[in-house]
């Protein structure tokens, strides 16, 4: 029963995916534009960095150390002045007690992997942008259609109207209404066309190396989340990358503060002394074991570094409240974007076809222009805000499917 419903989950999803590139990018190419961004390169060099001091950490910082010590003794004595070369040398290094290199890999560890989680993060701020820029564009270029077609109709209106004031079957002051509504669908048509710049110069600007296509697609319907709005929340918290990096954070600071408390039994300093004095005459060789005496200061250290665990864990929690808060509302936005765009969908269609009849009224003489213009205007109205509505509520699903990692997400 399992496999049969994590099946249809699979498939559902799926579908899910299909549906959502219809008017998207090509994912190929959104993976290559996301990963062209500044702050990703910048993120991907943190996470380098961090390998980097992680491979140092499981080394250690401990390093042979060599002392030469060439010198020169003058002794005065019964026969004169005697001189006598001497030297000594000295080599050793400090060794990690056991326990403290584990530690030490743990710490390097945990690094990288909030670096990684971080750097996916980047990547996950950079899709949400790419949706913001890429939804903009398509709902100025619904706003601008709808304009342009609004203003087409008008147009067509006054070239029939002026034919019928010209043959005296109609009065010149129509004309003169109708030119005021023209001229303010013009108006609103030019604004349109500018937003719509705007929003591509945006995206262009935000996401230069992804290929725009000449034609803006077309939004025909949104999509509907299949799952359950509390599935989806969990789906977005589990796979936040947020709380992910504050909890390797806070891993990374237990060990640290275990790495510390260790450090109140301080490494040994071992080596090997070589000493020859009276021209060589007098030969040493010993062993060297030196071993700091821990005190308060270490013990303080260690209270700090416990403090700062604590700290972090308490972060993670309060991350992922927030976290959980915000997945709560961007699926609760998505699903009362799409109940609202049906809403505005019903009032299109009544309101068409109540124009359709006030048109068709008008074409028999049976109503006067200004009640044409009234359901003119209303009609564009109730058509942006239906416009506005198919694209917000497909911009609020798609929202969902990138917090969740279904959509432009590689892990």
């Amino acid at each position: 029963m399992k496999k049969i419903v994590c099946v249809s989950l699979l498939l559902q999803l799926a579908v899910v995916q299909v549906h959502a590139q219809v008017w998207l990018p090509e994912p190929a190419l959104v993976a290559t534009a996301i990963n062209a961004q500044p702050a990703v390169q910048a993120a991907m060099g943190r996470f380098d960095s961090a390998g980097a001091q992680a491979r140092a950490q499981a080394v250690g910082s401990h390093e042979f150390e060599v002392t030469a010590i060439p010198q020169l003794r003058r002794a005065n004595g019964v026969g004169g002045d005697n001189t006598y070369n001497e030297f000594e040398a000295l080599v050793g290094r400090k060794f990690r007690w056991p326990g403290k290199a584990a530690l030490d890999r743990k710490i390097g560890e945990h690094g990288m992997t909030a670096a990684e989680l971080r750097l996916d993060d980047t990547r996950h701020q950079a899709a949400r942008n790419l949706l913001e820029r890429w939804m903009d564009w398509l709902l100025a270029d619904e706003m601008a259609r709808a304009a342009a077609a609004h203003t087409e109709s008008l147009s067509e209106e006054r070239r029939a109207l002026a034919r019928r004031v010209q043959m005296g079957d109609a009065a010149p002051m129509d004309l003169d209404l109708l030119d005021v509504d023209l001229a303010q669908a013009q108006a609103a048509d030019v604004a349109a066309q500018g937003k719509l710049a705007t929003a591509h110069a945006a995206l262009a600007n935000d996401f230069p190396s992804l290929p725009l296509p000449l034609r803006v697609p077309s939004i025909e319907e949104p999509g509907e989340l299949p799952m359950t709005p509390e599935e989806w929340t969990a789906r977005i918290v589990q796979r936040s990358h947020e709380i992910g990096a504050v909890e390797s954070d806070a891993a990374r600071a237990d060990a640290i503060a275990a790495r510390v408390r260790a450090d109140r039994r301080p490494d040994p300093t071992i080596g090997l002394r070589y000493l020859s004095d009276n021209d060589g005459t007098e030969r040493a060789l010993g062993l060297v074991f030196s071993i700091p005496i821990g005190g308060r200061y270490r013990a303080a250290l260690g209270d700090a570094a416990a403090a700062d665990a604590s700290a972090l864990h308490s972060d993670s929690l309060v991350m992922r409240r927030d976290i959980q808060r915000e997945a709560e509302q961007t699926v609760r936005q998505a699903i009362q974007q799409r109940d609202g765009w049906l809403a505005q969908q019903r009032a299109l269609l009544a309101s068409t076809e109540a124009t359709r009849r006030i048109r068709r009224g008008r074409e028999l003489g049976e109503l006067p222009l200004v009640e044409w213009l009234l359901a003119e205007r209303m009609q564009r109205q109730i058509a942006l805000a239906e416009a506005s509505a198919r694209v917000e509520a497909e911009r609020a699903r798609l929202l969902v499917l990138v917090d969740s990692h279904e959509l432009w997400h590689n892990e």
